[in-house]
């Protein structure tokens, strides 16, 4: 393997692509970031500032302008990133996107990220996709599922501009993504905004009709895929474990964030910037061993 890391940026200088920063800094064995761009003088680009990054007001143009940044994490909007994917391609980047634009490959890390490494734009579906994915998918292990219905609750001061200009787009990404990945045959996802003083912190709730269902196998798949996400979201936890009525299987599970940036209650965009950064850590371990990434 070669030694050195792969140069990275961050296209949205807002929560999320702050919250990356951190994350990046911190638990990256194999990336470097080296830019925060937006598209005006933000809080986010002073603090990458004075956090000694480089850092551009000229949004995407400043990674095309960087042959040496190898990932790019776009933390937009949804429609900001139909419009980056077709220029970041064109420039041999591998794009990580934390919209719900849907363009690229939908991935849940402990599901089906090895299998989609080689992709050219990797989308992490939605916070509520990547919380309650992984118990779809562990449930259909076990029993065919038909139909699978997830509703997410986040606390409102946790849904920033991005989240609220995306909300239509929340609801048809995660709902597709429960069943491309998940492999339910039917979906519906709902997102709900609770504005409680203090905080909540994230609540998934998981409702799966599901055919020949073997409970001791479906429970024990789940705890098996909650364990896998504590991984790389250590506040990742089984709240409520399954429940069986009939054909009807229900499952809870919380979020609570690491606080690397954001507050504790925003687990729902810490799951997103946990599994972002565990994707792109194994995309750059592959690019350094393969010596297709110029190291740093």
């Amino acid at each position: 393997m070669s030694h050195g890391k792969i140069k990275a940026a961050i296209i949205g200088p807002g929560n999320i692509g702050m919250d990356l920063m951190y994350k990046i800094r911190t638990r990256s064995r194999f990336m470097q970031l080296d830019l925060v761009t937006g598209i005006m003088e933000s809080k986010g680009i002073a603090l990458a500032r004075e956090e000694g990054f480089d850092v551009s007001t000229e949004g995407i143009q400043a990674v095309l302008a960087r042959p040496d940044i190898k990932i790019v994490f776009d933390a937009t909007l949804a429609s900001a990133h139909q419009a980056h994917a077709p220029l970041l391609k064109a420039a041999g980047k591998k794009a990580i996107d934390l919209t719900p634009a849907a363009v690229g490959k939908y991935v849940v890390p402990t599901v089906n990220m090895e299998q989609n490494l080689d992709a050219d734009n990797i989308n992490l579906i939605t916070c509520g996709g990547q919380a309650t994915i992984p118990i779809v998918y562990a449930i259909s292990r076990a029993a065919e599922i038909t139909y699978a219905e997830i509703v997410a609750t986040i606390a409102s001061k946790s849904a920033g501009i991005g989240t609220r200009e995306s909300i239509d787009e929340f609801t048809q990404t995660t709902a597709r993504g429960l069943c491309e990945v998940g492999r339910a045959r039917r979906s519906k996802a709902i997102i709900l905004l609770n504005p409680a003083e203090p905080p909540m912190i994230m609540n998934n709730t998981i409702y799966c009709t599901v055919k020949d269902a073997d409970e001791g196998a479906v429970t024990r798949s789940v705890l098996e895929a909650v364990e896998k996400v504590k991984k790389y979201v250590p506040g990742y936890r089984l709240k409520i474990p399954p429940i069986f009525e009939g054909d009807r299987v229900t499952v809870m599970v919380e979020v609570e964030g690491a606080g690397d940036y954001l507050p504790k209650y925003s687990g729902n965009l810490d799951i997103e910037t946990s599994a972002a950064v565990a994707v792109a850590e194994r995309i750059a371990e592959r690019l350094l061993a393969s010596g297709a990434g110029e190291a740093v």
